[in-house]
C-alpha cells in the first residue's frame, strides 16, 4: 500500500472517522451485564465507537481459551469494520516480551534471561513462536520488546530489559523483531519498540521520574537500540516513555518524537502512547490544563494513538473545529496509522496473502529449555560445582536445601507473563471483595493495585502458576528427582517483615550436612507482595526479608554452601559471595527454573550465561556500568582519578560480561592481524580453546575504545560477540567484524560522526577479563547517518 493510496482513503474519511482511527478501546469496555448477556458483547462496539475503532488494548482478557478468543475477537472485528470506513479492522494488541501473554502461550525465560544468554539466534526463535501465536489468536501487534537501557538496578523493570549496553540491547532487539515480523517483513505482525526515550535512567530508580540525561547520551547510546531496529529489521511501531526530559513529558516531546525519531533515526510508522501517558500530561505533570490541550500537543509532538482508551484524543474534533489544531496534523497521524494497519492485514482493499500460523510447541519448548540453560550465570564458585548425582556412593554428600525460593514455582516469572496476568485478575478480586486487610471493598475502587501490599495472598497466586504449568517443577522437586536424599528445612523468609532468625534453629536445621544449597531471591511481578517490577523501585537491591541473615548464619556453622538466586537484576551481594562457596543466578526463568537450576548444579548442564548488567559493590555505585565515560565511573586506562574513600576496591562486585564455568578457556590473536577493511569493518581473528576437563560454551567479547575523539567517549564500547562451543581440548578460530559505524557519535556541530584516529580493540571472556589487545587507526574522518 503507497502513500498515495492513504491519502486517497483518509481524504475520503470524515474528522470524526479519522479521530477514531487514534483511538483505542479498551477491552473490558466491551463486558455487560444484563439478563441477556452476562459477559461480551460485541455489538456495543456501534454504540462506543460509531465512527470506527484504531486500537484494541489489552485483548487477552476477553477470554482464557485459545479458541473463544479468536471468537470473540473475530467477532469485535465484524462489528468493528461495520462502523469503520472502507471496512477497516482495528489493531488488536498483545505484550509478548517473554511469550504471548495469555493462558495459552508458551513462556520464555525474562528478557533480561534471554540477553544473559548472549544468543540472539534462540530470542529470534522465541519470538517466531510468539508471533505465530499472536496471529492465530487474532491479534495484529505485540508491545514488545523492551529497548530501554537498564543501568539503575533500584528499578524494577529492569528484568524486561536486555540490560545495560547499548550494543547488546540492540542485538537482542533485532532479532526479536525480526522473529516477530520476520527477516524480511514477511509476517502480518508488529513489533513495538518501547520505550522511546530513557525511560530506563530515571532519577533515583524510580518509576516514570525525570530522565536527568543530556542530548548527546540520548542519541549516541539510549536511541541505539531503536536507531538498530529501525534500520535492520524494519521495526514497525514505537512506543514513547512514561518520562520527561530537561521538563519536556516524552509524550508531548516533538525534538524526541519528530525531529529525532523521525528526522534522524529514520522510523516511518506510527507511534502509539504507553498507557495514559497522554492523560498524565494533565494528571502528573500539569503541563496540560485540559483534556484538549494534552491531546492537541502530543498528537502535535508526533504521538499518533491514544491507548488504552482515548479518551483524551476523543477531544481532538472540538481542537479541529475550534481552530486550535490544524486537520492535516490529524491527517498526517491517521496516513502512518493506516500504512500500518495495511502491513497487518487490516484494509480489505490492501490485505496480502498470508500462510495459517502454526504454533510449533515442541520448537518453543526446546528453545525455552535452551535459553533457561544458556543464561544461568555461575558468579563463583571455590570448586564445589558441579555437585555428585551418584547416590550409589558409600561417601555421597549429604545435601540440605534451605531459603524461601526451594519449593516455589511462582518465584522464577516476572511481570508481562501469563502468570502475573492472572495474579492481576486474582488481586483485582480480592481486593473488590474486601479480602485484602486493611483495605475495605469500598476502598478497593481508589487502590492502585501495582502499589497495595496483599497479605496473605502468595498461595493464591503460587496454585495459580502451578495451575498454568502443571509439568514445571520447584526447585526442591528438580533436586530430589535427582537425588532423592536431599533434605529440605524450611527456613527464611522473603518478605520484608520477615522474622529475626534464631541461631540455634538455623545449626539444627544443618547439622550432618556436608553442603547447604540456599535457595534466595526475590519475588518480581505487577501485583501482590515484590519487590521488584513495574511500579516496584527499591531504594535498596538485596535479598529482602531475613535471607541475608540466614545466609550469615548459616555461614556462621561452617558447611560449605551454594547460593542460588533468583532475580531478574543485579543486587547488592558482597556478603553472600563472601559467606558462600559458589554462587549461580537464576534470572527469572520461567517454567524451567527448578529443572534448569539443578541441570546446572549437577553438571548435567555447564553455566554459559554471561551478566548483561553490572552488579554493584556499594548502593553508592549506582548507576554503576561499564560503558562508562573517561574520567568518570570506576575504570580509568589513562590514570587514577577520584574514587570512593570507603572501598577498598572501586571495581564493581561483578562486571559487565562475567559468567564462570565448570572448565577453563583461552583464547590468542589469530592469524590475521587486526584491521579496518576496505569495506568500513572492525575485524580481527581470534582462536579460542577449551582448556579445562569438561565440554562448555563460552562468548568471546570485542569491546572498542576511541583513544582520540572531539568530545568525551565511553571507555570501551561493546561491538560484537560470539557464543562458542567447544569439547575438551578443542580450539576454533573465529572472525569478528563490526561495522567503523558502531564509533559514530554526535559532534560538537550535533551532526553524527565518525572521526580519524586511533581505537584500541580488546578481546576477552568480560568486560574486565581481556585476554588480548591491539590498535587499529581510521585514516579518515566521515559523516555517519
Amino acid at each position: 500500500m503507497s502513500t498515495f493510496d492513504v491519502a486517497r482513503l483518509v481524504g475520503k474519511m470524515t474528522l470524526q472517522q479519522k479521530v477514531a482511527q487514534l483511538r483505542g478501546l479498551f477491552a473490558t469496555e466491551l463486558f455487560v451485564s444484563t439478563p441477556e448477556i452476562q459477559g461480551i458483547d460485541p455489538a456495543r462496539v456501534s454504540i462506543i465507537r460509531p465512527h470506527g475503532v484504531g486500537h484494541i488494548s489489552m485483548a487477552w482478557f476477553l477470554a482464557d481459551e485459545v479458541n473463544e478468543l479468536r471468537s470473540q475477537l473475530d467477532a469485535v472485528q465484524e462489528h468493528v469494520r461495520e462502523s469503520s470506513p472502507f471496512g477497516i479492522g482495528a489493531m488488536v494488541h498483545f505484550e509478548a516480551i517473554n511469550g504471548v501473554v495469555h493462558d495459552s502461550g508458551p513462556q520464555f525465560p525474562t528478557a533480561w534471561a534471554q540477553a544473559a544468554s548472549w544468543n540472539p539466534g534462540l530470542i529470534r526463535r522465541a519470538a517466531s513462536v510468539s508471533s505465530a501465536l499472536t496471529e492465530q489468536i487474532g491479534g495484529h501487534a505485540v508491545f514488545s520488546p523492551v529497548m530501554d537501557l537498564a543501568r539503575d538496578p533500584r528499578w524494577g523493570r529492569v528484568h524486561e530489559t536486555y540490560g545495560e549496553d547499548p550494543e547488546l540491547v540492540a542485538q537482542c532487539s533485532v532479532a526479536f523483531v525480526q522473529g516477530i515480523q520476520g527477516s524480511t517483513g514477511e509476517r502480518p505482525i508488529l513489533a513495538t519498540g518501547k520505550h522511546f526515550l530513557g525511560y530506563g535512567a530515571s532519577e533515583g530508580g524510580l518509576n516514570q521520574a525525570i530522565t536527568q540525561l543530556g542530548r548527546r547520551a540520548l542519541v549516541d547510546e539510549y536511541a541505539e537500540p531503536f536507531r538498530r531496529a529501525i534500520a535492520e529489521a524494519d521495526l514497525a511501531l514505537m512506543m514513547n516513555s512514561y518520562n520527561e526530559v530537561d521538563g519536556v513529558p516524552a509524550a508531548a516531546n516533538r525534538w524526541m518524537l519528530t525531529d529525532l525519531l523521525r528526522g534522524e533515526l529514520g522510523f516511518t510508522g506510527p507511534v502509539v502512547s504507553d498507557y495514559s501517558s497522554i492523560a498524565m500530561l494533565r494528571t502528573v505533570y500539569h503541563t496540560a490544563p485540559e483534556p484538549g490541550d494534552a491531546a492537541r500537543r502530543a498528537l502535535e509532538a508526533g504521538l499518533d494513538a491514544d491507548l488504552p482508551g482515548g479518551e483524551e484524543y476523543a477531544m481532538l474534533v472540538e481542537e479541529v473545529q475550534s481552530g486550535r489544531l490544524d486537520e492535516r496534523v490529524v491527517d498526517l497521524a491517521v496516513e502512518r496509522t493506516l500504512l500500518a494497519k495495511a502491513r497487518a492485514g487490516l484494509i480489505p482493499e490492501f490485505r496480502r496473502a498470508s500462510n495459517e500460523p502454526h504454533v510449533d510447541l515442541e520448537d518453543a519448548a526446546q528453545t525455552r529449555r535452551s535459553i533457561a540453560d544458556q543464561s544461568l550465570v555461575l558468579l563463583s564458585n571455590d570448586g564445589v560445582l558441579p555437585l555428585s548425582a551418584d547416590e550409589g556412593s558409600d561417601d555421597r554428600t549429604k545435601i540440605v536445601v534451605i531459603g524461601p525460593a526451594t519449593d516455589e514455582l511462582r518465584i522464577h516469572f516476572g511481570a508481562y507473563t501469563s502468570v502475573s496476568n492472572i495474579e492481576m485478575m486474582r488481586g483485582s478480586m480480592a481486593l473488590r471483595a474486601g479480602e485484602i486487610p486493611g483495605i475495605t471493598a469500598e476502598e478497593a475502587i481508589f487502590t492502585d493495585i501495582f502499589q497495595a501490599r496483599l497479605p496473605g495472598i502468595e498461595p493464591t497466586f503460587e496454585e495459580a502458576a502451578k495451575r498454568l504449568h502443571p509439568d514445571a517443577s520447584t526447585l526442591l522437586g528438580a533436586l530430589q528427582a535427582r537425588r532423592p536424599d536431599v533434605t529440605f528445612v524450611e527456613l527464611g523468609d522473603l518478605m520484608p517483615d520477615a522474622a529475626v532468625l534464631e541461631e540455634a534453629a538455623v545449626a539444627s536445621a544443618v547439622r550432618g550436612a556436608d553442603l547447604v544449597i540456599a535457595a534466595l531471591g526475590e519475588r518480581t511481578g505487577w501485583v501482590g507482595n515484590n519487590t521488584a517490577g513495574e511500579g516496584q523501585s527499591t531504594s535498596e537491591p538485596r535479598l529482602p526479608g531475613n535471607q541475608e541473615q540466614l545466609v550469615a548464619l548459616l555461614a556462621g556453622t561452617g558447611v560449605p554452601i551454594v547460593s542460588v538466586i533468583v532475580t531478574g537484576r543485579p543486587l547488592l551481594l558482597s556478603d553472600v559471595v563472601e559467606q558462600s562457596s559458589a554462587v549461580l543466578i537464576a534470572p527469572l526463568l520461567g517454567e524451567e527454573g527448578g529443572e534448569a537450576i539443578a541441570r546446572a548444579l549437577f553438571g548435567e548442564v555447564n553455566p554459559s550465561g554471561k551478566l548483561p548488567s553490572t552488579f554493584p559493590r556499594s548502593i553508592g555505585q549506582i548507576p554503576t556500568y561499564h560503558g562508562h565515560h573517561f574520567g568518570s565511573g570506576y575504570d580509568h586506562p589513562t590514570g587514577i582519578r577520584h574514587g570512593y574513600n570507603d572501598l577498598a576496591s572501586q571495581s564493581p562486585l561483578f562486571a559487565f560480561g562475567h559468567g564462570l564455568s565448570y572448565t577453563e578457556f583461552d583464547l590468542t590473536p589469530g592469524g590475521s592481524e587486526p584491521t579496518v577493511t576496505p569495506d568500513g569493518q572492525l575485524a580481527l581473528s581470534i582462536t579460542v580453546r577449551n582448556t579445562g576437563a569438561r565440554a562448555g560454551d563460552t562468548v568471546v567479547q570485542l569491546y572498542a575504545r576511541d583513544e582520540e575523539a572531539s568530545v568525551v567517549r565511553p571507555v570501551r564500547q561493546l561491538v560484537a560477540f560470539e557464543r562458542v562451543g567447544l569439547d575438551v581440548g578443542q580450539e576454533k578460530t573465529i572472525e569478528l567484524s563490526a561495522p567503523v559505524a558502531r564509533l559514530a557519535f554526535t559532534g560538537l556541530d550535533d551532526k553524527r560522526v565518525i572521526e580519524a584516529g586511533r581505537v584500541t580493540l580488546s578481546v576477552g571472556f568480560a568486560s574486565d577479563d581481556i585476554r588480548a589487545t591491539s590498535e587499529v587507526e581510521i585514516l579518515s574522518s566521515s559523516t555517519s547517518l
